[in-house]
């Protein structure tokens, strides 16, 4: 709504993937496989772990768009908070630019970001014997498998993921927000939108 109201030249689409998450004879249960959107299969080793699902799907979807880059943001692991506290969101990718220009933004308007990374390792800990692959990783670095989970369904546009699950609440009054819910990654978009500069294919190149 904030983006929309700036009325800006550049050609936006929001999604957001909901479901009612709530106990059935149909739910979720662990060592189900379920097919995503993409059509690829996931081995559910943690029930918990359900936010990403839906998240998937979206980026999956966001595909028909055949968008420029595609940004998302989600309260998605508990081990972010370990990792960054509550003064910093989380900040994934495959483009470095895109990175970069998000980085930027978030300076500006105080929604700061940090990057961690996405190595080859990681991918193998989310890596299933009996499906593409798994929701969850092992103990550790949980918050980097739950993005390198979600890149798995990235195909072919330049990607971001913002975990603002250490940002998305404040317990006491700052100078720039007030204490409760704070509504994290709305300056930062708008920040980032009123910045923005069409992206060069050279500057589309994403890691893979």
């Amino acid at each position: 709504m904030a983006i929309s109201h700036l009325k800006p030249s550049t050609h936006l689409v929001g999604l957001v993937p909901c479901s009612e998450n709530l106990p059935s004879g149909t739910a979720l249960k662990p060592g189900d496989i379920i097919k995503c959107l993409s059509g690829k299969t996931v081995e559910v080793v943690n029930t918990d772990a359900e936010g990403r699902l839906i998240l998937a799907d979206a980026i999956s979807y966001a595909k028909r768009y055949k968008p420029d880059v595609v940004i998302d943001l989600a309260t998605l692991t508990g081990s972010c908070v370990v990792a960054l506290g509550t003064f910093a969101s989380g900040m994934f990718g495959n483009n470095d630019k895109l990175k970069d220009r998000i980085k930027k933004a978030g300076e500006k308007c105080y929604e700061r970001v940090w990057e961690l990374p996405l190595w080859d390792e990681y991918y193998g800990l989310i890596k299933s014997s009996i499906a593409d692959i798994k929701n969850i990783g092992g103990r550790y670095g949980g918050a980097i498998t739950a993005a390198c989970f979600l890149g798995k369904f990235v195909e072919g546009f330049p990607w971001a993921h913002l975990d603002i699950a250490g940002t998305f609440l404040v317990e006491n009054d700052t100078p720039y927000i007030r204490k409760g819910a704070t509504g994290v990654g709305v300056r930062l978009l708008v920040q980032l939108i009123q910045d923005w500069k069409k992206m060069s294919d050279a500057d589309k190149k994403i890691k893979k």
